[in-house]
């Protein structure tokens, strides 16, 4: 009876996207970059009104996620409880990813609230595989931004792997790349310097994409406004001690 009511809520989730299914859209996320071979063409909106609606469940985001939809995979990671996320879901998910907006989404809105984000970060960073590589960067990207209370330390870590990789041309991986280097470089003062000498040094190289990284983050960073932010914030939290 339970399995038999378990089924029942997944096929009811995944007849639910279905419904929302909006055949037009394909042809935009296509035009992005964005593979749809499996998608359906529902909107983000829709899909995270579901999610708040579903709560977190993390039998149903292993059950929608098998599906292989693409905005089911979109959801899982919504739904998803990262407490219960193990070392091993982490890398059969990860491996599965094919597109883009997929990784995004599994790294920031699940992978990095688990315990094993930090580690996940760096191993995958060294990784070939296409969208395991560019997970790496997009986990340490949310981590820069999500975990308020991390130390310096391990985003200096992510630096030298944002170092490593900034050669690595293909656009999935470069772009991940320059948003790890950038997000790091906006934490706060002494993260800010460490990111700019990092940029500074990929600047030099023979490799057109790392130039490339490297131009477009010094030019967010070295912004007025960026530094700004950062001046504010530092002088607040020195003003809480």
């Amino acid at each position: 009876m339970k399995r038999s009511l378990e089924m029942e809520r997944v096929n009811g989730v995944l007849e639910e996207l279905k419904g929302h299914a909006n055949p037009h859209n394909l042809a935009g996320m296509g035009r992005y970059g964005i593979r749809v071979d499996k998608a359906l063409g529902v909107p983000m909106p829709v899909i995270r009104g579901m999610a708040k609606r579903i709560g977190r469940n993390h039998e149903l985001a292993q059950s929608i996620w098998d599906s292989g939809i693409h905005e089911a995979r979109i959801l899982a990671p919504l739904i998803d409880d990262p407490a219960k996320v193990t070392k091993a879901q982490m890398e059969s998910w990860v491996i599965e990813v094919d597109s883009w907006d997929v990784c995004d989404q599994l790294c920031s809105n699940l992978f990095d609230k688990t315990v094993h984000a930090y580690k996940a970060a760096r191993a995958w960073a060294t990784r070939d595989e296409v969208f395991v590589r560019r997970a790496g960067f997009v986990l340490m990207a949310a981590l820069a931004v999500h975990d308020k209370k991390a130390e310096d330390a391990p985003f200096l870590e992510f630096l030298d792997l944002v170092s490593e990789g900034s050669t690595d041309d293909r656009n999935f991986v470069k772009k991940s790349v320059n948003w790890a280097l950038r997000q790091i470089g906006k934490r706060n003062l002494s993260l800010h310097d460490a990111a700019i000498r990092t940029a500074v040094v990929i600047d030099k190289s023979e490799s057109s994409t790392a130039r490339w990284i490297a131009k477009d983050a010094l030019r967010e960073l070295r912004s007025e406004a960026v530094l700004a932010r950062l001046q504010r914030k530092d002088l607040a939290e020195r003003r809480r001690r």
